[in-house]
């Protein structure tokens, strides 16, 4: 078996995956590399499957939306995508935005709001454009939308690249992709000849792991301070870091901009394995929205109140 999680960025500069093989009483982990070409990741860890590789990025479209489509769900509505370059492209204006290119805005402008995005997409408000994984809830605030493309918080661009230049395509041509939890439990869906791609946070992990948060992730010195919680909690998950990954925790993951996304590309590691090994509950919804169109967060247990359409 092999865990992976990819820190995802629509800069290809700042994508970094981090892997982790089981071995007899635990785990072996490797520091993070380039995640490269993702087609080619892909298929090496389709070769070496059973694999489970997690992705900061979403995974889903909002309910409001899909209720509209005509597929039975969001896997084969991503993979219709690659017949539909349009749907990627970031409106400049509201007058362009339909469900048919959602995505908005391309940059700042006077008067644009979230509310006036959701009501050009014909959706009952703002809290509309949030799929059930991305709304607040008692443990942490809400995360931003995916269609949203704007400010330093925004998946959707991120979203954009992942979906557009890698997953609709590999998708639409038969790659041995399944994806949790529309497919079903992650247990289930591990196997040999396919990955497992599940979207994962690392702030998330950072909460269940109970990896205390000394001070901004993109100061080095603030990821040093916070490296014996990391240790600590890989410790409890019986992972072993290589020597490379054990001297990156020790600095801080280094000095450069990309230390970040290193910290994180381990962080979300430590969530895959956890709900692989039962330490997180793989838990999923009774929510059909959620397992056919929406997604959900691998290891989040946490729901919030009832979502309208």
């Amino acid at each position: 078996m092999i865990a992976a999680h990819a820190d995802w960025s629509k800069d290809p500069r700042k994508r970094w995956v981090s892997l982790a093989r089981r071995q007899a009483g635990g785990w072996r982990a490797v520091a993070p590399r380039p995640v490269g070409d993702p087609a080619v990741l892909a298929a090496a860890l389709v070769a070496e499957a059973p694999a489970v590789l997690g992705l900061d990025l979403p995974l889903g479209l909002p309910r409001g939306l899909a209720g509209r489509r005509p597929e039975r769900g969001f896997p084969e509505f991503l993979a219709g995508l690659a017949a539909r370059p349009g749907f990627f492209d970031v409106n400049e204006g509201l007058a362009t935005v339909s469900p048919d290119r959602p995505f908005y805005p391309a940059r700042p402008a006077r008067g644009m709001t979230r509310a006036a995005h959701a009501e050009a997409l014909g959706l009952a408000g703002a809290e509309a454009l949030n799929r059930a994984c991305d709304r607040a809830t008692r443990l942490r605030p809400a995360g931003a939308p995916l269609l949203w493309t704007l400010g330093a918080n925004q998946s959707g661009r991120a979203a954009i690249a992942a979906w557009r230049d890698w997953l609709a395509p590999a998708l639409s041509a038969g790659a041995p992709y399944v994806l949790w939890p529309f497919a079903g439990g992650l247990h289930a869906l591990s196997a040999p000849g396919r990955l497992v791609l599940a979207e994962c946070y690392p702030a998330e992990t950072m909460r269940t792991r109970a990896i205390p948060r000394l001070g901004s992730k993109r100061s080095a010195e603030a990821r040093r301070a916070t490296g014996p919680g990391l240790r600590e909690a890989m410790a409890r998950l019986r992972i072993e870091p290589d020597a490379a990954l054990a001297d990156a925790i020790a600095d801080g993951f280094g000095p450069r901009p990309d230390g970040e996304d290193r910290f994180d590309s381990v962080v979300g590691l430590m969530g895959v394995i956890a709900v692989l090994d039962g330490a997180q509950p793989d838990h999923i919804p009774a929510d059909p929205w959620i397992t056919t169109w929406e997604g959900w967060v691998l290891g989040q247990t946490e729901e919030p109140g009832p979502v309208g359409r």
